[in-house]
């Protein structure tokens, strides 16, 4: 009893000591818990034969494949837009610039759904730019291209957000430096901006990646077939149940858990190296 109640005696004391820290590790406990036990249980759930099963399925892998490359070429256009974009905004005042990041950050609270119904309008095939991408064989409506511009739409906002704060971040006297040292404006970017801002767009590019990954809403609206991931558990789930959808969304789950755990874990070795 003694040995007990000196334990219990230190733990106050420490909590004691420590309030602050004690409390934000509760908060923080229960908010991981809160993410960390659906996932698990989802795996967990799976009946281990179904979820071989799900593996070897064609219909499946082709889902999976189909996501992973829609979302990285999501990634390769949203990058290669949406960056120049970010350096505007964190290096330039002009007319409207709020207006403008309003717009960029109104994709993530539209309703998917409503957003996919916008994005019909404009490219659908009987709308304008639908019309005019049709009369040169690009088609929106059931293609990649809808689930790639789909995706884009919801997700593009993680990335000009991100790569405006590692921009904003840089000392601007450093860019002023190189050009007194002769530097082009676009010598300034590739040698002294991109450089320091780069953990900050790669940040954003792989949030941008991961939400085109878990789109549903607009990516349904444009384009049922070919099936990314999120559209065949829905259709699995709304025809069969819990036991043919909880597979194919354990699958899902684990591949995107090794993939971004693996990404965390190359930076977090890089910045040590730094």
């Amino acid at each position: 009893m003694a040995v007990i109640s000196k334990i219990i005696h230190s733990v106050c004391s420490w909590l004691g000591r420590h309030r602050l820290l004690a409390v934000f590790s509760i908060l923080s406990l229960l908010i991981v818990l809160f993410i960390f036990i659906p996932l698990a249980k989802l795996i967990l759930f799976s009946d281990k034969s179904e979820l071989w099963q799900a593996l070897l399925d064609p219909s499946v892998m082709q889902s999976i494949l189909l996501t992973l490359y829609a979302a990285l070429i999501t990634a390769a256009i949203g990058f290669l837009l949406g960056v120049p974009l970010a350096y505007l905004l964190a290096r330039n005042n002009f007319p409207l610039k709020g207006v403008v990041e309003g717009l960029i950050d109104l994709p993530i609270v539209v309703p998917h759904t409503a957003a996919g119904i916008a994005l019909l309008f404009v490219f659908g095939r009987n709308f304008l730019l639908g019309k005019w991408f049709n009369a040169i064989g690009i088609s929106f409506v059931d293609s990649l291209a809808g689930i790639v511009i789909a995706m884009l739409f919801v997700s593009v906002p993680f990335l000009i957000n991100s790569a405006k704060d590692g921009f904003r971040k840089i000392d601007v006297r450093l860019e002023n430096v190189a050009r007194t040292l002769g530097a082009s404006p676009w010598q300034v970017f590739y040698r002294v901006t991109f450089p320091l801002a780069w953990r900050s767009i790669l940040a954003g590019t792989l949030m941008m990646w991961a939400r085109g990954i878990s789109e549903f809403g607009a990516v349904v609206i444009l384009t049922y077939y070919p099936m990314v991931t999120s559209t065949l558990i829905y259709e699995r789930f709304a025809t069969y149940g819990l036991t043919q959808s909880v597979p194919v969304a354990a699958i899902l789950v684990i591949i995107c858990a090794f993939i971004f755990i693996g990404f965390r874990f190359v930076l977090q070795r890089d910045r040590k190296h730094d």
